[in-house]
């Protein structure tokens, strides 16, 4: 059994690396249903089921200091992307679907909780929920910032994780089979679809970022390293209540400064969105590591009620199809910019048109800007409900 916490720390991050090497160097098929940052946390979570490391306090010291260092830093160079004066090229259309998307996907997630949180063990099942939210309405960065924010338990998180791993899966394939049924769906909603290819044209989102190398990322790093010592120093002046607490506000505070530094040079910098993704992965490993799969009981009816987000969701945006006259791109690119981020909308983007990828990137770097604050909202919602 590991004892150190130096060392318990080494084998998550080799154990990230093996994994993440293996899906750049075969490409197997698995990746394309399980991204790798899933088969880490279930990996991670059967070696702490296992007893492979202790929780002694050496351990829970080095957990504790690099979760709570980590995840203001990754949010801060998550949002360094996500310059809004580009994001305003969408234009009104497209940023008003990606908004309904994220009020179809709120809505759903207020239905399907009064639904459900009776058969949900405990009284917090609201802090899961808000979670998940944050990852539907932004990406797996916002979860773990509402996390953070929400104090919620390493067991909870697990049902969070699988919830959003086999719902969104689901989501991605059935958004691709919707693809050649564009044509007949458009002229049911009676879209005009001339608006896209405008926007197509005029997007420009490449920021000319300056190559990767060792000051680039040393200077990203400090500079993340330092909003987050800001972030906890400003957080001290700032008044707390039972829902916003200390590390609440280190987020809050993360979060508008990446928003801000994204308008100036700093976001020019290459290695933003590298370093920001290592910090992700060993967060969602150390979240892990405090996870046990005998905790995971109530997965099934997390999934369910999962689902249930998703068919509301997707009642109403055939219905604002409808009563707005909107296309089938523009709905699945924005539902997926909400649900799967960065890394998936642009996918379907270039399914119908590799010309209209960058649309898929923008929409989706906005759910990175509203995704923690939405989460943070909808969790008291819900503590409301409950």
């Amino acid at each position: 059994m590991i004892e150190s916490g130096i060392l318990f720390l080494t084998v998550l991050i080799f154990i990230i690396g093996i994994i993440t090497s293996i899906e750049n160097k075969f490409k197997w098929k698995i990746f394309d249903i399980l991204p790798s940052i899933v088969i880490i946390y279930a990996l991670v979570m059967i070696l702490s089921s296992l007893g492979l490391w202790s929780k002694n306090e050496d351990i829970d010291s080095v957990y504790s200091s690099f979760k709570n260092t980590l995840l203001p830093s990754m949010i801060f160079l998550m949002l360094l992307e996500a310059d809004i004066r580009t994001i305003a090229k969408l234009g009104k259309k497209m940023i008003f679907t990606f908004m309904l998307a994220t009020i179809s996907i709120i809505i759903g997630f207020i239905i399907s909780y009064g639904i459900f949180h009776n058969y949900l063990d405990g009284n917090e099942a609201w802090k899961s929920f808000g979670a998940l939210c944050g990852s539907w309405t932004g990406g797996t960065g916002n979860m773990v910032a509402i996390q953070g924010a929400l104090n919620i338990p390493n067991s909870d998180m697990g049902y969070v994780l699988i919830t959003d791993s086999i719902n969104y899966t689901v989501w991605v394939m059935m958004l691709l089979a919707l693809v050649p049924l564009a044509v007949k769906f458009n002229s049911w909603s009676k879209a005009d679809t001339s608006i896209i290819d405008t926007i197509s044209e005029k997007l420009n989102i490449q920021k000319h970022r300056s190559d990767i190398s060792l000051s680039s990322l040393m200077l990203l790093l400090g500079s993340a390293l330092t909003v987050n010592t800001a972030s906890e120093y400003l957080a001290t002046l700032l008044p707390t209540t039972e829902f916003i607490t200390h590390y609440t506000w280190v987020v809050i505070i993360a979060t508008l400064a990446g928003i801000l530094f994204a308008m100036t040079p700093l976001a020019k910098v290459g290695g933003s969105s590298l370093i920001a993704q290592m910090m992700l992965y060993l967060i969602v490993a150390l979240i892990a590591s405090r996870a046990d799969f005998s905790e995971l009981s109530q997965a099934p009816i997390y999934i369910i009620a999962g689902f249930a987000v998703l068919m509301i969701h997707l009642v109403l945006m055939i219905l604002f199809a409808k009563l707005f006259r909107l296309d089938l791109f523009s709905l699945g690119v924005a539902s997926l910019a909400n649900i799967g981020g960065v890394a998936s909308a642009p996918i379907l983007a270039s399914a119908y048109s590799k010309a209209l990828v960058p649309i898929g990137v923008l929409m989706a770097l906005m759910g990175y800007i509203i995704g923690t604050g939405a989460g943070l909202i909808i969790a008291k919602i819900l503590q409301m409900l409950s």
